[in-house]
């Protein structure tokens, strides 16, 4: 049985998003993808984007059915007002405010408002998004209370019943990859594995090697000691 509802699912081409598209299309009839581009130094995200929503689309022909229109939001305003890691050529080090400068204020703040406006104009009913308080930087703005602050700050807003939905919050990155192969099989865990990119630099190294350079914000590293321990866990 799946839930009435219609969902928008903030897709970056990452292994947090990519999965909970999976989570989404188990769960909804209809299914929309938002990205955006705000000048990220690692834009090679929004290339890979694309060719993971096919591959998915490939995976199963329920998906297939319910996977509707993908948009792709130019915020490129993020770059111009900000001065981080994210968006300008600098190393990537923690701030004397022990957040690392990988932290782009207002980011997911502005992303869920642009989604609930788009899911506003579309008629689509939950926002969800990969945001997790397990295996994170300390960013305040993946944080379940301001998820939840948000999710009734948007719907004052607008006078609608949105629901935001965060199915990784409190799971950590082994559980997020088990989340996947429950979601989609070895098929998803594959397509995860070698064509999302889930790191702050540009080049499209793979989390399958445990070469990664950890940043402070590491979610390279954390996804290839995940897939360690997933993978040691599946083979005992």
């Amino acid at each position: 049985m799946h839930a009435p509802d219609t969902a928008l699912v903030l897709f970056s081409g990452g292994q947090d998003s990519t999965t909970c598209l999976a989570w989404a299309l188990q769960r909804y009839a209809r299914v929309e993808t938002i990205g955006f581009d705000y000048g990220q130094r690692h834009a090679i995200e929004l290339d890979v984007r694309p060719t993971v929503l096919e591959k998915m689309r490939a995976l199963s022909p329920e998906w297939n059915a319910r996977l509707g229109e993908d948009h792709l939001v130019d915020l490129s305003l993020i770059s111009r007002i900000s001065d981080t890691a994210l968006t300008s050529n600098v190393a990537i080090e923690m701030q004397a405010n022990g957040l690392p400068n990988t932290f782009v204020p207002g980011r997911n703040l502005l992303f869920m408002t642009v989604a609930a406006t788009v899911a506003y104009r579309r008629g689509l009913t939950v926002l969800v998004g990969g945001m997790c308080e397990t295996d994170f930087s300390g960013y305040p703005d993946c944080r379940d209370d301001t998820m939840k602050a948000l999710q009734v700050a948007l719907n004052l807003g607008m006078a609608t019943r949105l629901k935001v939905e965060t199915p990784l919050m409190w799971i950590d990155k082994k559980q997020t990859w088990q989340l996947a192969e429950e979601a989609g099989g070895q098929a998803l865990v594959d397509l995860v594995r070698f064509d999302t990119h889930t790191c702050y630099r540009a080049s499209a190294a793979l989390a399958t090697t445990g070469a990664m350079v950890a940043v402070p914000a590491r979610p390279c590293a954390l996804r290839a000691r995940g897939y360690e321990q997933f993978a040691a866990e599946k083979a005992a």
